[in-house]
């Protein structure tokens, strides 16, 4: 699935925020990186919500082959509906569409998210790992000794979101690393609240299957973990981490990483991507032999 993408185009698409201007910063580091690895000819990032809009992706590079990859955790309405459909791709509402299409001379190769790739999984993994080993006090816990929690927002509107995180439990799970390996979520059951009591392992390592540190990763979990409101918003407002590793909880121990997608965590994506792109040019190579 190897290619040569010097004549290429990347562009990463992301949802962006209105009222969060942290949102997008990994999806620009991310397009800062692989710039500088000098793979495609051109590194481009669109957003919903900001700019530069997806409808200006055309614009923004000038290759005729243009890969797309979004930056989300799942596929849900906004990589098979919106994304599609403000690329030109398909009609508004269509449940089908060809991923490779010619478009005024230019080639789009939409890919699927970075989040339901295989190797997420050693993403979530580096982090769980590196958590631990940069806060060892009182002592690195075994793994064996260890559960581990992959948190996600979780919905009723869209169960791919939930199916994402599982897919990833199980793939880590098989591993046989940690003595647990259990999905939690914010909004629907397993809670993030209950993991005290989901294991019986004395050491707890959460990893939130989010691209970007927010309001959910930085506020909501911790409280939901146990910190008072009142704590987590004065260390916020003091530029401190809301969340001190390890914390003792309930008689456990309790380590929280940042968001998957925090600075200084590009590497481990920017593969996950080219892992995406090269998907695609396979693809290609199927779709030019017909």
């Amino acid at each position: 699935m190897a290619g040569d993408f010097s004549n290429d185009a990347l562009v990463l698409i992301a949802h962006g925020s209105t009222v969060n201007a942290q949102s997008s910063a990994p999806t620009r580091r991310l397009a800062d990186e692989l710039r500088a690895r000098n793979i495609f000819a051109e590194v481009a990032c669109a957003f919903n919500l900001e700019q530069p809009k997806i409808d200006d992706v055309p614009k923004l590079v000038s290759a005729e082959r243009i890969f797309i990859v979004p930056v989300t955790i799942s596929e849900g309405h906004f990589t098979e509906q919106t994304i599609p459909h403000r690329l030109g791709l398909a009609e508004a509402g269509a449940e089908s569409y060809e991923r490779i299409q010619q478009r005024a001379g230019r080639t789009i190769i939409y890919c699927h998210p970075i989040g339901t790739h295989a190797s997420m999984t050693n993403v979530l993994l580096a982090r769980a790992r590196e958590v631990v080993a940069k806060h060892p006090f009182p002592r690195a816990p075994k793994p064996a000794e260890t559960a581990l929690f992959i948190a996600g927002h979780g919905t009723k509107k869209n169960a791919n979101s939930r199916k994402a995180i599982e897919a990833q439990v199980e793939a880590i799970a098989v591993l046989g690393e940690y003595a647990d390996v259990l999905p939690v979520f914010m909004e629907e059951a397993p809670f993030i609240a209950d993991c005290f009591t989901a294991t019986e392992a004395p050491n707890l390592v959460m990893v939130p299957f989010f691209i970007a540190d927010g309001l959910h990763t930085v506020e909501d979990i911790p409280v939901l973990l146990g910190e008072p409101e009142a704590r987590v918003k004065k260390r916020l407002n003091a530029g401190q981490p809301t969340w001190r590793n390890p914390t003792e909880r309930k008689g456990k121990l309790m380590w929280y990483t940042e968001a998957i997608g925090s600075e200084g965590s590009e590497a481990g994506l920017v593969e996950v991507i080219l892992a995406r792109a090269k998907e695609g040019n396979f693809q290609f190579s199927i779709f030019k032999a017909q």
